[in-house]
C-alpha cells in the first residue's frame, strides 16, 4: 500500500498535529511507532483521525511520545498532497474548565440499555449515576460524593455498594456502565496510572455518539495541562473541579439534572 509518511519524532502530549491536504479527501492517521509498524505490514492496528474531507486536520497528541502520521487513499480515487506541522501546547495559564451549567449539555443523562454480548446479573437494574474512580480518592471525594447523591434519591453504581465477594468485577462494571444514565470520571493523578480505571473510561467515553459528551469528568488535585497530556479530547469537556466546588455542591447539581430529567 502507498502512503505518505511524516516521522513526527518524540511529541509531548497536548500538542496539536495540523495537516494540510490539497487535492482530495484522504485517510489520515495519527499512530504511535508501534502502531504504525504494524500499520506498514499490514496489520491490525490502532490510531487517531480517519478519513479527512476537509482541510486543514488537527489531531491532538494523546500522551508524550514517538509519533508518527500517514496518509492514504485506501478505498478512495484521486491524488492528495499533503504537509505536517505540529502546534506546541499554549504557554502560561491554561483556560479553566468549562463552567456551564450541566442542564445545558443534555447528552449527559441518557436511557440505560442492557450492555450487549454481557449476560445479565440476577436482580440487574438500572441507575442513576455511574462513578469510575481510583480507590486513593475514596475517603476525601467518591464516598462523601456516592453518599451525597443516595441521600439525595439517586440509585447510584459505587463498588462499596454493588461490589461483593465473589463477583466477576468486569461483569459488574460492563453492566454498571451500560445500566447507568449519567457518567461520573475523577481524574486525578492516581486515575491517571490505574488499569481498571482505564478500562471504565473507555466504557463511558465509547458510548459517546457523534462527539457528544456522556460523562462527566471531575478534577481532583490535578492541572488542565495534566489533563490534556491525558487525553486532550477529555480535557475539553464539561466538568466540575474540587478546587472550585464542594463535593456537596456537585452531587446537588447532579441531583438536580437528574431529576429534571425525570420530570
Amino acid at each position: 500500500m502507498n502512503f505518505q509518511h511524516y516521522d513526527l519524532g518524540h511529541r509531548t502530549g497536548g500538542e496539536v498535529v495540523v495537516v494540510t491536504l490539497s487535492g482530495n479527501a484522504a485517510n489520515v492517521r495519527l499512530m504511535d511507532s508501534s502502531d504504525f509498524q504494524s500499520y506498514r505490514a499490514g496489520h491490525r492496528h490502532s490510531y487517531y483521525g480517519g478519513l479527512a474531507e476537509r482541510s486543514p486536520v488537527r489531531l491532538g497528541v494523546p500522551h508524550s511520545g514517538h509519533w508518527h502520521v500517514t496518509i492514504d487513499m485506501q478505498g478512495l480515487r484521486g491524488t492528495v498532497r499533503s504537509a505536517v506541522r505540529v502546534e506546541p501546547v499554549p504557554p502560561g495559564p491554561l483556560p479553566p474548565i468549562r463552567e456551564a451549567p450541566l442542564a445545558s449539555v443534555p447528552s449527559l443523562v441518557r436511557h440505560p440499555e442492557a450492555p450487549p454480548g454481557v449476560p445479565a446479573e440476577p436482580g440487574a437494574r438500572d441507575f442513576d449515576v455511574f462513578i469510575s474512580h481510583a480507590s486513593e480518592d475514596k475517603d476525601e471525594v467518591v464516598r462523601p460524593l456516592a453518599e451525597a447523591m443516595r441521600q439525595g434519591g439517586l440509585d447510584v453504581w459505587y463498588d462499596e455498594f454493588e461490589l461483593k465477594i465473589g463477583d466477576s468485577l468486569r461483569r459488574k462494571i460492563d453492566s454498571g456502565l451500560a445500566r447507568s444514565r449519567f457518567g461520573v470520571v475523577v481524574l486525578s493523578q492516581s486515575f491517571l496510572g490505574k488499569g481498571w480505571t482505564n478500562y471504565e473510561l473507555d466504557g463511558l467515553v465509547t458510548r459517546s455518539v457523534s462527539g457528544e459528551q456522556v460523562l462527566l469528568p471531575i478534577w481532583h488535585n490535578i492541572t488542565k495541562k495534566e489533563v490534556i497530556q491525558y487525553s486532550p479530547s477529555l480535557a475539553d469537556k464539561l466538568a466540575r473541579s474540587t478546587a472550585t466546588h464542594t463535593v456537596e455542591e456537585i452531587a446537588a447539581e447532579i441531583i438536580e439534572v437528574i431529576k429534571g430529567a425525570s420530570a
